[in-house]
C-alpha cells in the first residue's frame, strides 16, 4: 500500500473523534445535552457534579432554560448586532420558581403611580405638609422645559454612575436601583462619586418595604423624604445582602432626599428620556422574566409591559437615539456577568418589560 493511502486511511479515521459544535436545538439527544451541561457545569464553577439528585434537578431546568433560549433567539428581529441575544448564564439552571424568589419580587404597588400620588394616609400628608413648610415652595421640582435632547446620554461618561452591584440572594433591586440614583445625583450636585449604602434602607426603610424579601423605588423614597434619614456611606453602613437590625444613627451625616417624582409614563416616553437628558438617572419598576438567560443586544419583544407584571427594579443611566434600534441603558444589580457587562438594553417607545409604568426621579439636598 503506497504511503499518500495509508495517510489517507488514518486522516478519515481521525475524523470520526473531532468533537462536532452542538446547538442549542431541541433535537439533541439526552447525551449530547449532558455533556453541554458538563460544560456548562466548569464555565460556571458549579458545584453539584458529584451530588447526583441535585445534578439531576438543575439539568432538568438546564433543558428547559435551552427551550426558552431557541425560543427566544428564533423570535428576535433586527441586525445581529441589535437584536436581543440569549444564551446559557450563570441562571440558566434555576427553575423559573426559584429565579423569580431569589432574583425577582413580586413586591409592587397596589395602585399606580397616579393613585399612589393621590390617596396618602392621613399621617403620611401631615409630615408631607410640614416637610413643605420648613423646604418652602422649591419642594415641587421646576418643570423643565421641552425641547430637543441629544441623540446620545451616558451618565457613566460623566463619572457619576458607580461599579456595577450584585443583589446575591437578597430580593433588594428596589434599595440597588434607588440608592443607585441617589449616588448619581449627589454626585451631580457636588462633582464626587461617593458610593451609598444599600444596606441601611434594606434594614431600615418601612411603608411597605421589606427588605430582601422585597420593596418598592418610590415607597423608598418616599419613606427617606419622610423620615429624614440621610443615606449613609457604603463605607460607614456596609453591605451585607441579608436583613439585618437598623443602625440609623443620629449624628449621621449622608445624603438627603429633597424631593422626588414618582410617574406613571405609558405612552409618554419622550418624559423619560427628557429626564435623563436634563436631569439625571432615574430608577423604573420592570419585568425582568425573561432576562435569566439574556446576553446583549436590545430587548424589543417578549417582554410583557403590564402594570401586574413588574417584578424587578433597575437604574436608567443613559440612552441611544442613534442606534438602528433606540434604546435606554439600564444598569442591573446581578453582577458585572450579567448582559453587557451587568447593564441590560432596552427599545424606546413600547413601554417593553413595563419599564414606563413606574419611573422614579430624585433630587438631593
Amino acid at each position: 500500500m503506497k504511503w499518500w493511502n495509508i495517510l489517507l486511511i488514518v486522516a478519515m479515521f481521525s475524523l470520526l473523534f473531532i468533537v462536532i459544535p452542538i446547538s442549542y436545538k431541541s433535537g439533541n439527544s439526552k447525551q449530547q445535552l449532558q455533556l453541554m451541561f458538563d460544560e456548562y457545569i466548569q464555565k460556571f464553577n458549579k458545584t453539584y457534579k458529584n451530588n447526583p439528585e441535585e445534578y439531576a434537578t438543575r439539568f432538568e431546568h438546564f433543558t428547559a432554560s435551552l427551550q426558552e433560549i431557541e425560543q427566544l433567539n428564533s423570535q428576535s428581529r433586527g441586525s445581529d448586532t441589535q437584536k436581543a441575544r440569549y444564551g446559557l448564564t450563570h441562571l440558566s439552571d434555576m427553575s423559573k420558581a426559584e429565579y423569580r424568589e431569589l432574583h425577582l419580587s413580586d413586591e409592587q404597588l397596589k395602585k399606580s403611580p397616579r393613585e399612589y400620588n393621590q390617596t396618602w394616609s392621613r399621617f403620611r400628608e401631615q409630615q408631607r405638609m410640614e416637610h413643605l413648610k420648613q423646604i418652602g415652595p422649591s419642594y415641587v421640582r421646576t418643570k423643565r422645559a421641552a425641547g430637543s435632547i441629544p441623540l446620545t446620554v451616558d451618565w457613566r461618561t460623566k463619572g457619576v454612575i458607580g461599579p456595577v452591584r450584585s443583589q446575591g440572594m437578597c430580593g433588594a433591586c428596589w434599595a440597588f436601583s434607588t440608592i443607585g440614583i441617589v449616588e448619581a445625583m449627589a454626585a451631580i450636585k457636588t462633582g464626587k462619586l461617593v458610593p451609598l449604602s444599600v444596606q441601611e434602607a434594606v434594614d431600615c426603610a418601612t411603608l411597605g418595604n421589606a427588605g430582601c424579601q422585597g420593596g418598592d423605588i418610590c415607597l423608598l423614597l418616599d419613606w427617606l423624604m419622610i423620615s429624614k434619614t440621610a443615606v449613609q456611606t457604603a463605607a460607614e453602613y456596609p453591605l451585607r445582602l441579608m436583613d439585618g437590625i437598623c443602625r440609623l444613627s443620629k449624628n449621621a451625616t449622608g445624603v438627603r432626599v429633597r424631593t422626588f417624582t414618582c410617574d406613571d409614563f405609558v405612552g409618554a416616553e419622550d418624559k423619560i428620556l427628557e429626564a435623563l437628558a436634563t436631569h439625571g438617572p432615574v430608577a423604573v419598576a420592570v419585568n425582568a422574566l425573561t432576562w435569566q438567560n439574556y446576553l446583549g443586544g436590545v430587548i424589543q419583544y417578549h417582554c410583557p409591559g403590564a402594570s401586574t407584571d413588574l417584578n424587578h427594579a433597575v437604574e436608567l443611566i443613559g440612552y441611544d437615539l442613534s442606534s438602528d434600534v433606540p434604546h435606554y441603558v439600564a444598569k442591573n444589580s446581578w453582577g458585572g456577568e450579567f448582559g453587557n457587562g451587568g447593564y441590560v438594553s432596552l427599545a424606546v417607545g413600547t413601554n417593553v418589560c413595563g419599564l414606563a409604568n413606574e419611573v422614579a426621579s430624585v433630587d438631593v439636598l
